[in-house]
């Protein structure tokens, strides 16, 4: 147990300090180039000017909200292909980042900005999931019991009609409407608001700290759950908590970055290659990995083509697939069954 401690612990010190690497990379690089040492000086207080005002009113915020959402999205990921015990699940199966999208479509097209400000986005789309979340409990949970194979189904049914009623939506904006929904889908890290960065930070800690509650229960159900049954697990109860925190996780994330794909996919797949399924290990080190992950696509995005931007989606989208076919080639890591 000692060794096996002290391999995690050897784990999650190597992801803190590769986290700690991008991080100052990304304040670093840029159509300002700020070096890193003067940039950690900066953030230390002791600067001001230009410099300090990029740092901490552009670069920052986004290393941040990229350490938040990466980690919410691979946290959720790790969740669902639990409970689900099927590896090509992710977070947006199940259609909440479609609910997401089309409530932000809706708020784009009605032009409600007037009314509802910066928080106009993030409220939208969180409304948005949210009813896809209650229309998925009420259409799936029979007598208290929440089939998850009809649950699957019914989110794959709900995103495709989602996505329908985005084009919809698109077919009938104006240019510049239709400008915006299209770089919101394709997903963005550049949020002003510093209250929404520190909102959605305080969501994705809390949701790894509260998916501790349940990682005997994870380990548990990946085995069966007649075998977590046996092994005193209330399946029911884990499985309820387990979808509605991965829910919230998601929704949150998309509503306030827009849909940034593959995270919570390929991060646990990459996880479990080096780490192992145990989810007293794979959740923090996922939440670790997903942040950097999203951080480093997020750097790149912004500086590939600077002074111009892309989408983070787009980045996410090239190398996660990249890195997913990759690790299916490589060795086979399923959730429920041998490596």
């Amino acid at each position: 147990m000692n060794k096996k401690l002290t391999k995690w612990f050897l784990w999650v010190g190597l992801l803190i300090a590769g986290l700690v690497a991008v991080s100052l990379f990304s304040l670093s690089v840029g159509s300002a180039a700020i070096p890193i040492k003067k940039a950690a000086g900066i953030l230390m207080g002791s600067g001001s000017g230009t410099e300090h005002t990029i740092l901490f009113n552009i670069r920052l915020p986004r290393i941040i909200l990229g350490l938040a959402i990466g980690g919410a999205l691979s946290l959720a990921g790790v969740i669902l292909q639990g409970i689900f015990r099927n590896p090509l699940v992710e977070p947006y199966t199940l259609g909440i980042s479609g609910g997401a999208a089309l409530g932000v479509s809706l708020h784009i097209l009605l032009k409600l900005n007037n009314l509802t400000g910066l928080a106009g986005y993030p409220l939208a789309g969180s409304i948005g999931s949210l009813l896809v979340i209650i229309l998925l409990y009420g259409l799936s949970a029979k007598k208290g019991i929440l089939k998850m194979q009809g649950l699957l189904l019914t989110g794959v049914m709900i995103s495709f009609i989602s996505s329908s009623l985005i084009m919809l939506v698109m077919a009938i904006s104006r240019t510049q409407d239709l400008h915006g929904i299209i770089f919101w889908i394709m997903g963005s890290l550049e949020e002003p608001s510093w209250t929404l960065i520190k909102i959605m930070l305080s969501i994705s800690v809390v949701g790894l700290f509260l998916s501790y509650f349940y990682q005997k229960d994870l380990n548990a159900l990946i085995l069966g759950d007649e075998e977590a049954l046996h092994l005193g697990v209330d399946v029911e109860r884990a499985k309820k908590g387990l979808l509605i925190l991965a829910c919230v996780l998601t929704g949150c994330s998309v509503s306030l970055a827009g849909i940034i794909g593959f995270v919570g996919l390929v991060v646990p797949h990459v996880t479990r290659m080096f780490i192992g399924k145990d989810h007293r290990i794979l959740l923090i080190t996922s939440y670790l990995l997903g942040g950097t992950f999203l951080i480093l696509c997020d750097t790149l995005a912004r500086t590939i083509i600077a002074p111009m931007e892309l989408p983070v989606g787009v980045i996410t989208g090239i190398f996660g697939g990249s890195l997913f076919v990759y690790a299916l080639t490589r060795k086979r890591v399923f959730v429920g069954g041998g490596s």
